[in-house]
């Protein structure tokens, strides 16, 4: 099976709300750390124009406009919603988080929750921003690990926030545990939820304790976590069909979460072939006659398979394949993690291959 894989970051800020670069710089800074796709999601705005092909030196990428949506006026902030491909203003709808998303959806957009599991830092004065109105339906997946989010959980003390904001591969490992767990609940309960990584890039100047600098600018996070979509066709180099292409991977969830920050990980590949034929991240089969799993890392790694959260395999090797027998069924996804400074880190992060009874 032939695959084009795109190398995405689907959470940047702009100073439309608080980030430091416009759009043209955003995408020179894509540009550089070898990104195909950048979506900028400005803070309750959603700006109109600057979404096309930027190129340079030989190079393009596509930088899009979505909007991440929140009530403004709440306190504490809850329920930040990351929107694509909607194009059109939807702020209004902030304070009501269901009819939000069902207008992203009915303006033919997709809607990821954002940061779901957060976590207040009182040392910098940082907020809880996770989402906590779980009776939604309809949303299209979760961001399953945000960079920044990972990263604010080490700041426990001062020597560790200068250490870390020195040297956040010291301590960046993974999505949270909560965010894993939650997702897997929801698949295993029967929902279809696509799972996304992102840096949440603002490129802010800081000055804390003697220093005063950006410690995260936008080609250093477009280095770290990103979203690998897959397509079975080549992209053509026009913003409209690339747009639409890439956004049906995304709404279908043919991509995976990769650390590209500690090692790369494109070409990773979670396949299946059973009763519906060759499969992809994000597809669903049935199970009469046995299910092969298929699964090639670009490096040897500890690889450990899941069936609805719980752990049924795990070797240290580049490639597994597993064959589930006939009536088997389950929401498998796949984990990748290595060694890396000392410590083991989520490497790689699947989207399901769901295996229905029927």
């Amino acid at each position: 099976m032939q695959l084009f894989e795109h190398t995405a970051n689907l959470h940047v800020h702009t100073p439309y709300s608080d980030g430091e670069w416009y759009h043209a710089q955003v995408a020179d800074a894509a540009l550089a750390a070898g990104l195909d796709l950048v979506c900028v999601t400005d803070h309750n705005i959603w700006v109109d124009g600057p979404e096309r092909y930027y190129e340079k030196d030989g190079r393009r990428v596509l930088l899009l406009v979505g909007e991440e949506i929140h009530d403004v006026s709440r306190r504490p902030q809850k329920n930040h919603l990351l929107a694509y491909n909607h194009n059109r203003e939807l702020a209004r709808l902030a304070p009501r988080p269901q009819a939000l998303i069902d207008a992203v959806r009915a303006a033919g957009g997709l809607a990821f929750l954002a940061h779901p599991f957060d976590g207040s830092v009182p040392l910098i004065g940082y907020e809880d921003i996770s989402w906590v109105d779980w009776g939604v339906s309809g949303y299209t997946g979760l961001e399953i690990w945000n960079y920044m989010s990972d990263w604010a959980r080490l700041l426990t003390s001062r020597s560790a926030a200068i250490r870390y904001a020195l040297n956040p591969e010291l301590g960046v490992s993974g999505p949270a545990p909560e965010t894993l767990a939650r997702w897997d609940a929801l698949t295993a309960a029967g929902q279809r939820v696509v799972g996304i990584g992102n840096a949440d890039a603002h490129a802010n100047v800081y000055s804390r304790w003697g220093l005063t600098r950006c410690l995260f600018p936008y080609e250093f996070l477009f280095r770290q976590v990103n979203t690998h979509l897959l397509t079975r066709e080549a992209l053509t180099g026009e913003h409209r069909p690339d747009r639409d292409r890439l956004m049906e991977a995304l709404a279908r969830g043919h991509c995976f979460i990769g650390y590209d920050g500690i090692a790369p990980t494109r070409g990773f590949r979670f396949t299946a072939s059973g009763d519906r034929g060759a499969l992809l991240m994000g597809d669903e089969t049935t199970n009469r006659g046995g299910v092969t799993l298929q699964i090639t890392a670009p490096r040897p790694a500890a690889l450990r398979v899941l069936r609805d959260g719980r752990e049924v395999l795990r070797r240290e090797t580049q490639s597994i394949t597993h064959v589930l027998p006939p009536g088997e069924t389950g929401v498998y996804r796949v984990e990748a993690h290595l060694m890396f400074k000392g410590r083991p880190r989520g490497w790689i992060y699947s989207n399901p291959i769901y295996v229905r009874a029927s």
